[in-house]
């Protein structure tokens, strides 16, 4: 099967055989099972100490016929932090439990829980590398990733443009995206970030922002831009090819093709 390599305008600069790792089959639970084992969480938790660095000092003994009891005095027997004592007759204060305050914590998070220690096989890991970028070149994939695709016919996929695009400044690149793509593709290329509508605002989610598309380039090919990503055959991932389910909208360029066929062994 052949494909086209498209110029910075849209139009066929020349055909290619297909790379095989295109029309691979699509593991997608492997695919998950990759992304399992990258979950990243910052551990967090209070400190071992929480509640307990109080300057008063003193041991509550709750046994009977005890000077430092508390027992028989009509009050809860929980810690108490002793501030001044006369004999017997203590000026302390509930202290160190949950309950008390400025006391610890009940459940507090545990750090233990937070550590991802999943692992996943090299052969695992190939495959869903080669299933995820199967799944660039799958209209029925991309179509049903993006909703706005729904009931649209996409073609030329995988999309493969000349390197000359690394070279474009980011009008340039903005006009060149829109004749290689099409209005439709277009539309779901750019970063889109927006304020959510509710109660989410409030919560730590305040933005809504959407993949947009993902340019593939070579290792020695540098291009700065932040109106889409941008990654290179070295750093090629799981993560951002299936980033919010496989078949995400990507472009690769004509170099990061001859490196991605040097990795996985293509003629």
């Amino acid at each position: 099967m052949k494909v086209n390599i498209l110029d910075i305008n849209g139009n066929k600069a020349k055909t290619i055989d297909l790379p095989s790792y295109f029309s691979q089959e699509i593991r997608e639970d492997i695919i998950s099972k990759v992304l399992e084992t990258k979950k990243i969480k910052q551990p967090y938790a209070p400190s071992l100490v929480a509640g307990k660095q109080h300057s008063a000092s003193g041991i509550l003994r709750h046994r009977r016929h005890v000077w430092k009891s508390s027992r028989g005095r009509g009050i809860s027997r929980i810690p108490r932090k002793i501030f001044s004592r006369k004999g017997s007759q203590f000026n302390w204060e509930g202290a160190e439990i949950s309950s008390a305050r400025g006391g610890r914590r009940a459940h507090p998070p545990k750090i233990l829980s937070m550590i991802n220690t999943k692992k996943i096989n090299k052969k695992e890991a190939k495959t869903a590398l080669i299933s995820a970028i199967s799944a660039t070149a799958d209209p029925k994939k991309l179509t049903k990733k993006y909703e706005r695709l729904k009931d649209k016919k996409i073609s030329n996929l995988p999309l493969i443009v000349e390197s000359k695009i690394i070279s474009l400044k980011t009008k340039e690149l903005i006009d060149s995206l829109k004749k290689i793509l099409g209005e439709d593709l277009f539309e779901i290329a750019i970063k889109n970030k927006k304020i959510r509508s509710g109660k989410g605002k409030m919560r730590g989610r305040k933005y809504k922002k959407n993949a947009g598309l993902l340019l593939v380039t070579g290792k020695n090919e540098k291009l700065k831009t932040n109106i889409f990503d941008i990654t290179n055959t070295g750093k090629l991932s799981v993560d951002e090819l299936a980033e919010g389910g496989t078949g995400r909208l990507t472009l690769y360029t004509e170099q990061s093709i001859k490196e991605l066929n040097e990795k996985f062994g293509e003629k």
